[in-house]
């Protein structure tokens, strides 16, 4: 198992020559980046294809499992075979093989206007798994349009369990889903909602209760309810937990 996924990571994406002009990209980027990491509970780290190890890991604990960010640094992909259970390591080398193909298609000009975001579990020196959602965007391509460099960000999932990967493009309403069966990619649209209910889940998000978010938008508890239903349906949910972290992460609120 260790050796197909690593051989498909060093196949589909291995970078062999940086250029002088790739090299001027990076300027003080890194320090954008730790920046970023100190302002959010999400863990963060950078990828670099070229070396396939990590360049940055930051001090947020959901991503570590335990360790310090030197060690998940030095340890590299490794921290994958050591902390990833086995099927979900098979889920990942097909997310990076389907993954990767979806993304050598693009018009190089676009690439970086895409990310993915999928779940798979993590687990700590205790042997406690905990279901992520680990989102990865491109920082750098090669002038023959591969992906040098990305960051990645780590977060609790709110689904039941692994999967749910999916592809989307920043400043559409465009989303990619990879039905794991036939490891193909079938284009939908994110799910719409009113303006009416987006009010209705920043509110929640505030933590207002349902008699609260009534009383603020002069409505009767039970409209709130039926915008509730609305919402779990429309955003193919079961509880407001799962609806704000599908929001968040389609960026409609």
């Amino acid at each position: 198992m260790k050796d197909t996924i690593t051989s498909a990571l060093l196949t589909k994406n291995k970078v062999e020559k940086i250029s002088t002009e790739d090299l001027l990209q990076q300027q003080d980027y890194m320090e954008t980046i730790k920046a970023f990491a100190r302002l959010t509970y999400e863990g963060i780290y950078v990828i670099d294809y070229e070396k396939m190890a990590f360049e940055y890991v930051s001090e947020n604990p959901i991503f570590l499992c335990g360790y310090s960010p030197e060690e998940v640094l030095g340890l590299g992909y490794e921290f994958y075979f050591k902390n990833v259970p086995e099927k979900d390591l098979a889920l990942l080398s097909l997310i990076n093989e389907t993954g990767f193909d979806f993304f050598a298609k693009l018009p190089d000009e676009e690439k970086k206007y895409y990310s993915i975001t999928y779940d798979f579990h993590l687990i700590n020196r205790e042997g406690k798994p905990t279901l992520i959602n680990h989102k990865l965007t491109p920082l750098f391509l090669t002038g023959e349009g591969k992906m040098w460099k990305a960051m990645c960000i780590v977060s609790i999932s709110h689904h039941q369990q692994a999967g749910n990967i999916c592809i989307y493009k920043q400043g559409t309403d465009d989303l990619w889903e990879l039905n794991i069966e036939s490891k193909s990619w079938q284009k939908s649209q994110k799910p719409k909602l009113s303006k009416r209910e987006i009010e209705i889940l920043q509110l929640h998000a505030q933590g207002l209760t349902i008699n609260q978010i009534a009383k603020k938008i002069f409505v009767a508890p039970d409209t709130v309810k039926y915008y509730r239903r609305r919402i779990f349906e429309r955003l193919e949910v079961s509880n407001m937990v799962e609806a704000l972290s599908r929001a968040v992460n389609s960026k409609m609120i």
